[in-house]
């Protein structure tokens, strides 16, 4: 680690430094800041430096720079720290703290801030929308609590003037969802009185410099600080923005909730400037104005807070309720209680209606995992005034016990168990606070214990009083003392100063105040009528206000009481979680980026134990981990551990992988854990592990997908053997379903003609079409099987009538017999049917025909546009065109010259023939006597068909249709052979 960074910025790490005393702890440390290097580790604690100035060290850069790194890969820095605690939660599912400790001024507070923005930077890379809705929350929180919760001292112009405690909870996966913030001791005297140069909160200077014209005027303020008794103060020099409504708005609050605490913040002024006065023993408000407004801003009647303010209402112990009226002092007081009040109510309810926002909602650890947390500690650090009172003494109080956890969990639990673990080690001495705790917080002997009892006393006791019993049950206490016990001490007055010895100093305190402030009073009136207010976001915050006057409740815990009972469950918060430190060190304090006060950051270094951190660091082991955890961790890195041992025990395990990597001299074994004493060491283990861990992944995931693709192979086969089995029941089932419907169409008339498909599978719909034209063929062969010889050859002709006319015509005359030779038929042609006989038989002895295919009466149309009647005669070798009487020849063609023929679409018996020598003629087939309505189209087209099919394999039947418009108004059917 030390080779990170250049010998000119000193000892990044305060354990390798060549001698551990002051001197040298404080030259490296001086050496750093004036270089700009203001963290420095010890161990696992970064201590930081206020630099006063902005840093470029904290961008997208640095974040992917520390992003899953170890903590000693890089620079020592706070991302360092967050994110080795980020790590150890999400790697062992273990909560994890990050306490932040450091005096006023020290950069506690934007420590925290950059601590937060690395978690939620490194988290959630996914950009689920749930989590960066919980993120954003989160960051702007700090917003909002900065904003009334932080304020300009004297050592620090945002200084913290409340505890923060913040919990992240987060998934399985490491993403944050969700939170909870607890708050530690407001400041509330700071509402009404602050120290020469320091202001008030920085809500009220938002509220006046940031607000619109428009709402200043609705809340009754004027723009100017130095207008108000509570904020006149160091206003002059105030410059702020007014961020924290929208960090308000983005957390969820709405603009109802928002204007309500705009106007609690202006009535809290606006009770400022009230001013009282006597009129003999009667007190009076002698402006109206004001308390109207106050009155319209709380939502109640100006009179009943001119009598809160004036009067207080008192049950006597009859039950009689009596009022009893306020004298200037006591008016004062109630007004000043009730403002603080007020605005602690508001901080309170403030961080109640953000936990509400932040709270992990339907959480089920079953369902989502563990749920770790990373708590995150920002509270007041050790402070030392020329006037230290009550609050000074509560937090002192606070950075004692959270100093004692330090030593308990750094100190002394590291002692303890090299002692428990059988390893040599030499005993550090170091100072434990643990008699500086005890003597505030002892039952029946602390300090806190005799406030309570002094506030419980009935009678008028004082604080003189108070410090009088102080000294009686103190007085031999090494770390209390007072005037009394040391006369000769003139910085103390007798009664009034007290000093405690503290781990960071002695600090003088000032007994004024200090019942008061523990008991905490705030009459019962000002409750009620803030109960009783319209405005809903008031009466929530003050729901004791319900009680009766006449109602007797259990006295309430002091102040004092609560801080330490908070702080108490805070600490062992702290101790059940892994704990990572940030000790931050003042430089100076006049707020300069240059200056370097040693005598400052010595008494910082000493009291903060950062020396005796270092001698413990040095002296012991930087890691240390259980053989079973350590094993588990760096087996792979062994070929002897890898992927489980046969020895007897994981120590020896261990010590295999320690010797294989020669680091025998830089380790010591406990009883049940390893102890590594140099970092380097586990850097290097780190490394090889890093190396080896994506092959080790890739052999995992091509085990694992072999494994899901024989899983998948296995039930793609099964898959197909049921899609198989399947398919093959639906097939059949189909063909039972077929033959249990056709079983009987042998013996139907229709041979099963009228019986309807069942629906198939659709693996078979293509061999259904096959299926049915079986059928059709098999029903045509079975009627054709029972028609006569003599008949069929009227049936082929017909049958090919069919194919070629089938939608063309309306009818054909498929429904009648066929004669085919209607000339010789003395049905139709009864005067002339004995002559064509004779002359057939003379054609049939000259041309050798074999059969008349057709015959027939015809009219046709010469070129000279005359009309003849003919008869029409085809024979399987020629066309006759014969006169109408004799039947003599006028015209012979011959069959095979003929190309095709044409006919309309409609009723008409108009034939065109064509021939190959272009010699077409026209014929309308004439109606005989046998039937004046007989369609002879389709005898005749059908007959020639049938015979050019059967005769010829040169010529074909196949039919086309075409328009001839331009010669003919009918649609003709032309037919080519």
């Amino acid at each position: 680690m030390a080779e990170l960074e250049g010998l000119e910025f000193g000892k990044s790490d305060f354990v390798l430094l060549d001698e551990v005393n002051m001197e040298q702890f404080m030259e490296n440390l001086q050496l750093r800041f004036e270089k700009g290097r203001i963290y420095t580790f010890i161990g696992e604690v970064v201590v930081s430096v206020n630099p006063y100035k902005q840093m470029d060290i904290y961008g997208k850069v640095a974040i992917e720079a520390y992003r899953g790194r170890e903590l000693y890969e890089n620079p020592p820095h706070l991302y360092a720290v967050a994110d080795a605690a980020y790590k150890a939660m999400k790697r062992r599912a273990k909560d994890t703290c990050i306490v932040i400790s450091g005096e006023s001024g020290a950069g506690k507070t934007e420590a925290s801030k950059y601590i937060m923005q690395y978690i939620a930077a490194i988290t959630n890379p996914n950009q689920r929308e749930e989590v960066e809705s919980v993120k954003n929350v989160l960051l702007k929180s700090n917003c909002v609590l900065e904003a009334f919760g932080n304020a300009k001292t004297n050592r620090n112009d945002n200084s913290s003037r409340f505890g923060k405690y913040m919990d992240i909870n987060f998934n399985f996966n490491g993403d944050p969802t969700g939170g909870h913030i607890n708050n530690y001791l407001l400041e509330k005297s700071r509402v009404v009185q602050q120290h020469a140069g320091e202001r008030n909160f920085h809500s009220f200077y938002q509220l006046l410099r940031g607000g619109t014209d428009d709402m200043l005027s609705n809340l009754h303020l004027q723009r100017n600080p130095e207008a108000y008794v509570y904020s006149k103060e160091g206003a002059s020099v105030i410059t702020v923005g007014h961020a924290e409504e929208d960090a308000m708005k983005v957390i969820g609050f709405t603009s109802e909730e928002i204007s309500s605490i705009y106007k609690i913040i202006a009535t809290i002024l606006l009770l400022g400037n009230l001013e009282f006065e006597c009129d003999g023993e009667i007190v009076q408000l002698p402006g109206a104005g004001s308390v109207s407004h106050v009155a319209e801003l709380t939502g109640t009647e100006p009179e009943t807070v001119s009598k809160a303010l004036l009067y207080r209402t008192v049950a006597t112990g009859g039950g009689e309720v009596i009022e009893k009226g306020h004298n200037k002092l006591e008016a004062c007081f109630g007004r000043d209680a009730f403002a603080k009040a007020l605005y602690e109510r508001l901080f309170a309810w403030i961080v109640g209606r953000i936990n509400t926002v932040i709270e992990v909602k339907n959480y089920n650890p079953a369902l989502h995992g563990k749920n770790t947390v990373i708590g995150v500690l920002d509270i007041y650090g050790f402070e030392i005034f020329d006037n230290n009172s009550f609050e000074q003494f509560c937090i002192n109080y606070c950075n004692e016990k959270l100093q004692q956890l330090f030593i308990e969990l750094i100190l002394q639990q590291e002692q303890e168990e090299y002692h428990r673990e059988g390893i040599t080690w030499q005993h550090i001495e170091y100072f434990n606070n643990q008699i500086i705790v005890d003597l505030v917080e002892q039952l029946h002997k602390g300090i806190i214990s005799i406030l309570d009892e002094a506030c419980l006393t009935v009678g008028k006791v004082t604080d003189t009083v108070c410090l009088e019993t102080m000294n009686t049950k103190l007085g031999q206490h090494p770390h209390f003392t007072s005037r009394k016990h040391c006369p000769t001490d003139k910085t103390m007055d007798f009664q009034r100063h007290f000093r405690i010895r503290h781990y960071a100093g002695d600090v003088t305190y000032s007994i004024e105040g200090f019942l008061d402030k523990n008991k905490d009073p705030l009459f019962q009136d000002f409750k009620r009528l803030m109960y009783n207010s319209a405005d809903p976001v008031l009466k929530e915050m003050w729901p004791d206000g319900q009680l009766s006057i006449t109602e007797v409740t259990k006295r309430p815990l002091t102040a004092a009481t609560l801080f330490k009972n908070s702080i108490i469950a805070l600490v062992e918060n702290l101790a059940c979680k892994e704990p990572y430190y940030v000790r931050c060190i003042k430089p100076n304090d006049v707020k300069s980026p240059v200056l370097f006060d040693d005598a400052r950051c010595r008494h910082q270094v000493a009291y903060l134990g950062l020396l005796e951190n270092v001698r413990v660091r040095r002296a012991g082991f930087a890691y240390r981990q259980p053989y079973a955890r350590f094993l588990q961790r760096y087996k792979m890195t062994c070929e002897y551990t890898w992927p489980n041992h046969l020895m007897d025990t994981d120590r020896e395990a261990v010590e295999a992988i320690v010797t294989q990597h020669g680091f025998e001299g830089d380790v010591a074994y406990g009883h049940t854990k390893l102890f590594v004493r140099t970092p380097r060491s586990l850097f290097t283990l780190e490394q090889e592990r890093a190396a080896l861990i994506p092959i080790l992944v890739l052999f995992l995931q091509k085990v694992w997908r072999g494994a899901l693709a024989r899983m998948r192979c296995r039930r793609m086969r099964a898959i197909y053997a049921i899609m198989g089995c399947y398919k093959r029941y639906k097939v059949k089932s189909h063909f039972f379903e077929v033959e249990r419907r056709f079983a009987s169409v042998r013996s139907m008339a229709d041979y099963g003609k009228s019986v309807e498909w069942p629906t198939p599978p659709k693996v078979f719909c293509m061999r259904l079409t096959r299926l049915t034209h079986v059928s059709f063929r098999w029903r045509a062969r079975r009627i054709i099987k029972n028609i006569p010889p003599s008949d069929m050859l009227e049936v082929r002709a017909k049958v090919a009538a069919m194919e070629a006319l089938r939608g063309e015509r309306p009818d054909w005359g498929f429904g009648r017999a066929w004669e085919r030779d209607y000339l010789a038929n003395p049905k139709d042609c009864p005067q002339s049917s004995s002559n064509f006989m004779r002359a057939s038989k003379d054609l049939k002895s000259k041309d050798q025909y074999s059969q008349i295919l057709f015959s027939g009466s015809v009219r046709m149309l010469n070129w000279f546009n005359n009309t003849k009647d003919r008869g029409l005669v085809i024979t399987d070798k020629h066309i006759y065109k014969l006169e109408p009487k004799k039947y003599k020849v006028h015209k012979k063609i011959p069959l095979d010259s003929v190309t095709g023929l044409s006919v309309t679409s409609d009723t008409d018996q108009v034939v065109a023939l064509h021939t190959a020598t272009q010699d077409d003629f026209l014929v309308y087939l004439q109606r005989g006597e046998l039937c004046p309505n007989q369609d002879r189209i389709g005898e005749l087209v059908g007959t020639l068909c049938d015979h050019f099919k059967r005769v010829s394999v040169t010529h074909t039947s196949a039919c086309f249709l075409h328009v001839r418009s331009r010669f003919w108004p009918l649609r003709l059917r032309n037919f080519f052979f």
